[in-house]
């Protein structure tokens, strides 16, 4: 069973809605293990004290905040939660905005919310009336010890709480060397081959088409590792290629266009097949 992460209320005007939160994301991420290569015994981390060189037991592990250096202030469970406030346990809609305000660079990590029963109907009425009028709810929520800002989003038949970046978490474009666009001299046959190459590999959004390609290959790797331990087994060969110091980029869309009409020939003569 999917463990909940938090508990508390949608809340907007005077409306309650009490809510569980639950992560939306499924790692599939493959466990690999520190281990000593000499006897593949496992590595552990221990909680050493920095002066007596002794390990500390967790009951005796505090949080604290480092107000300068090497001294800190000692903060409880309770300090955290009344400093908090009522964020540790309401999703409190500050104000409705487009849907189309924000973009990709602002979201980082969604969560379902899940009503309580009690709160079934106003949850609906809401996740409607976003949807009908193309809103969504920006907020303030407290997970563990950190505040968030966050949208709640209608999708499909769930309200999603997606948490959003403070605007000075992102880096700013003008930190970075981005290449201008009169930079580079770019011909009307360059940009129009692109065109074509962009359109002819133009298709619907399917995310069930994508998959861990690298994730199965290790996994394969693996398993024929231990099937069979004594023999050799050919390494994996890197996808990597290595581009040359010239780049002829009109030779190379020509290429790509003619590689990609090929498959969708090939495509097609497996289907009437």
């Amino acid at each position: 069973m999917v463990r909940p992460i938090w508990k508390g209320y949608i809340t907007f005007g005077l409306v309650n809605i009490p809510v569980t939160l639950y992560s939306a994301e499924k790692k599939f991420d493959i466990q690999l293990k520190l281990i000593d290569s000499r006897d593949k015994a496992k590595i552990h981390y221990v909680r050493i004290n920095e002066h007596t060189g002794e390990e500390v037991a967790w009951n005796n592990i505090a949080k604290g905040y480092e107000y300068e250096k090497n001294n800190y202030i000692l903060l409880k469970e309770a300090d955290i939660k009344a400093i908090a406030g009522k964020h540790s346990k309401t999703i409190d809609i500050a104000n409705f905005i487009d849907k189309n305000s924000l973009n990709m660079m602002d979201f980082e990590k969604p969560y379902y919310l899940i009503p309580d029963q009690k709160g079934e109907k106003a949850y609906v009425i809401l996740r409607e009336v976003l949807k009908k009028t193309k809103k969504i709810g920006i907020s303030k929520v407290v997970i563990h010890t950190r505040e968030y800002l966050a949208a709640v989003i209608p999708y499909e038949n769930a309200l999603v709480l997606n948490l959003l970046r403070y605007h000075q978490e992102l880096r700013r474009i003008s930190e970075f060397d981005f290449p201008s666009n009169t930079a580079y001299k770019i011909s009307k046959k360059e940009m129009e081959i692109a065109k074509q190459l962009v359109t002819s590999m133009t298709a619907k959004w399917k995310p069930e088409m994508y998959h861990d390609e690298y994730r199965k290959a290790l996994e394969e790797y693996v398993t024929a590792k231990v099937q069979h331990k004594n023999k050799k087994i050919f390494k994996p060969t890197s996808r990597r290629t290595h581009a040359k110091n010239v780049i002829n980029f009109v030779d190379l869309l020509k290429k790509s266009l003619e590689k990609n009409k090929k498959n969708k020939t090939n495509k097609k003569i497996k289907t009437v097949k």
